[in-house]
Parts: C-alpha cells; sequence; structure tokens
C-alpha cells in the first residue's frame, strides 16, 4: 500500500501548497478589486462594474480547490461526536466509513461537475460582466476542487487502512 501512497502524498503535498496560493491570490485579487471600485468611485465619481463583480466569481475557484486540503488539514466542518467516544480500532472504522463516504461523493460530484461545466461549454453563454467571461470558467472550479478532494480522500483512507494493518499486525 505504501507504494501508491508515497507518491500519493507528494502529489497532495503539491496540491495543498497549490491550493494555498491560489486562495490567497484570489482573495488578495478580491480585495483588491473591492478597493479599486471605492478608489475608482471616489475620484471619477463613476466606477467599472467589473470591479464589484469579479470577488462573486472568483468565489468557487477560492472555495472549491480548498475541500481536500481543509479535510487533510481536520479543518473541513465535521461533526465530532462520535470522534470523541470513540477510541482505538472503532476509531479507525469509523475514519474509513468517512474517508471512503468522502471519496464516494466527491467522485459523483466530480462527474456531475463535468457535465455541468460541458453543458455551459456546448450553450457559450458568458457571465454579465463587462469582461467577457464564459461561465463554464467558474463552473470549472467546482470539477478540479472535487478531483483534489478525490485524492486527499483517497490518501486519508489508504493511510487509515495501514493503520488498522498495522494494529491488527501487532495484535498478532
Amino acid at each position: 500500500m505504501s507504494f501508491i501512497l508515497r507518491p500519493l502524498r507528494a502529489i497532495n503535498g503539491a496540491l495543498e501548497t497549490l491550493t494555498a496560493i491560489l486562495s490567497s491570490t484570489i482573495a488578495a485579487v478580491m480585495v483588491l478589486a473591492l478597493a479599486m471600485s471605492a478608489v475608482t468611485r471616489y475620484v471619477s465619481g463613476t466606477g467599472y462594474d467589473w470591479f464589484i463583480e469579479l470577488p462573486p466569481s472568483l468565489v468557487p475557484w477560492m472555495v472549491f480547490p480548498l475541500l481536500g486540503p481543509l479535510l487533510r488539514s481536520g479543518s473541513h466542518i465535521h461533526v465530532d461526536l462520535m470522534t470523541n467516544l470513540l477510541q482505538g480500532r472503532a476509531l479507525l472504522l469509523l475514519k474509513v466509513f468517512i474517508y471512503a463516504t468522502m471519496l464516494v461523493g466527491a467522485v459523483i460530484f466530480f462527474l456531475a461537475g463535468n457535465e455541468a461545466v460541458a453543458l455551459f461549454q456546448r450553450l457559450g453563454q458568458l457571465m454579465e460582466l463587462e469582461i467577457e467571461v464564459p461561465i463554464w470558467w467558474m463552473y470549472l472550479a467546482f470539477p478540479t476542487g472535487f478531483a483534489i478532494l478525490i485524492l486527499f480522500s483517497l490518501e486519508l483512507l489508504l493511510e487509515t487502512l495501514a493503520k488498522i494493518a498495522g494494529l491488527e499486525e501487532a495484535a498478532s
């Protein structure tokens, strides 16, 4: 299992760094766009609508790629009732269930996201900004984020299964 887990950890480590840089850059662009909108309106009395419309259209690109890294770091939204009550092998089995469920859900949403992107590519619709941006660019954040979540869920699932195997070897 380590022959899969080792490269997966390396890939996910690089993805974690890349998504952190991407999200930080997007947050900076969002703040700068809104600040530039305020400055432009103050100086000239009128502004550019795309300064205001850009931040909401960037939100999916800030949020969805972070799903995997947040899951890995334990920062993803979760209910911790059972994880506080269980210990040892029972806790590991619960984590296997959680990561397997996350993996299946991520695959389903990845496939649905690809279908949505393909649909909007065929429709050729543009966002209603001053700058013409295809809608599918915004929707591409969904399958991208869920593809990253697939990799991180798989890593966590394999790590947990390896821990269970290690417990069973130590018990025998």
